[in-house]
């Protein structure tokens, strides 16, 4: 069973939480991580693309010329697709890219994540985040303290005010919720800060 530091705002350490072996301690699946990352961002797809068809350009409905007797290739409407300024023929449509992956792949992919933060040295237990205001100075401050320089996931279950006002003028630092927490997000962070009730609480879901 792993154990990690519980450090304060000072970076003082103050004790020790033991973590769970099935999910800080997991085998790091690659294949996983990146089905993982792969299903967020086609969710985060807007799939707004679209292109017009023949019956939706603007243009007349008459007929250029008449059927036969003109020489001519036989046309019914300026809209035709073989036109220039003509409707698109199977163009994009307006769609959603979002797939679910299994239940079991997706808390595999977390527990890979988080073994691999944790194993990396990238993952910091703090007691709790009670800055002493909400000012975004002061979250900063907090972060150069606790080595936390480049970019930064922080993770707290508690609706913290201070935190989120604080911290939500900061490039490279975002906060989640434990419920809120993916792959991508673990990964796209070079630091993950997590309070304790966050820390035991992932601990314990995952475990089960």
């Amino acid at each position: 069973m792993p154990n990690i530091d519980v450090v304060d705002l000072n970076n003082q350490k103050v004790g020790e939480l033991a973590l769970a072996d099935e999910v800080f301690a997991a085998e790091v699946n690659q294949a996983l991580l990146y089905e993982a990352v792969r299903q967020y961002l086609a969710s985060q797809r807007r799939g707004t693309a679209k292109t017009k068809v023949r019956r939706e350009v603007a243009g007349s409905g008459k007929k250029l010329w008449r059927q036969k007797g003109t020489g001519r290739a036989r046309m019914g409407s300026v809209r035709s697709p073989i036109w220039r300024h003509g409707g698109t023929v199977h163009g994009p449509q307006p769609r959603d890219y979002g797939y679910q992956l299994p239940r079991k792949m997706m808390l595999g992919a977390l527990r890979s994540a988080l073994s691999a933060k944790l194993r990396d040295g990238e993952l910091t237990v703090v007691q709790e985040f009670n800055l002493a205001d909400h000012k975004t100075k002061s979250v900063k401050g907090t972060l150069d303290r606790l080595e936390a320089n480049r970019s930064v996931l922080l993770v707290d279950n508690s609706g913290n005010r201070s935190l989120a006002l604080g911290s939500r003028n900061l490039p490279g630092v975002t906060l989640l919720s434990t419920r809120e927490v993916t792959p991508y997000h673990l990964l796209g962070h070079h630091r993950v800060v997590m309070s304790e009730p966050a820390a035991r609480k992932l601990s314990e879901a995952l475990a089960k």
